[in-house]
């Protein structure tokens, strides 16, 4: 609902932009933005009551988007239903750690393969031609 809400606010607010920008100041020509025939193209009376109602309705539109945006942000709850329950209590089912051995690391040697006197052949892997 926000997030529709959200979208007409900014679409409302590119709207009123364009009117406004559209609409000329107090003794400003209308016939200089749409190359002299500024009166054969909104009637004699030219775009400003047009232009004024438009500008109006969308105005309307910009502060009713507005005031309802504020009206959600303000009443949104930024908790959680996890908030306010207690976690049960955690029975631990790990077994206790036993310390290791203190003194010097014993590591074993390598197993001996060949008496050392030949060479042994790389392995061959398949796909490799010698």
């Amino acid at each position: 609902m926000v997030t529709i809400i959200t979208f007409v606010h900014i679409l409302i607010c590119f709207l009123l932009v364009i009117i406004v920008l559209l609409q000329h100041g107090k003794g400003a020509n209308v016939g200089a933005t749409f190359g002299g025939a500024g009166n054969t193209v909104f009637g004699t009376e030219g775009p400003v009551p047009m232009l004024n109602k438009v500008t109006t309705g969308i105005a309307i539109l910009f502060m009713i988007t507005s005031i309802t945006l504020a009206y959600f942000s303000a009443n949104s709850r930024t908790g959680s239903v996890m908030d306010t329950s207690t976690p049960p209590p955690v029975e631990s089912t790990m077994p206790e750690e036993v310390p290791m051995e203190t003194g010097p690391v014993k590591v074993p040697l390598p197993s001996e393969q060949t008496d050392g006197s030949e060479e042994q052949a790389p392995p061959e892997f398949p796909g490799e031609e010698q």
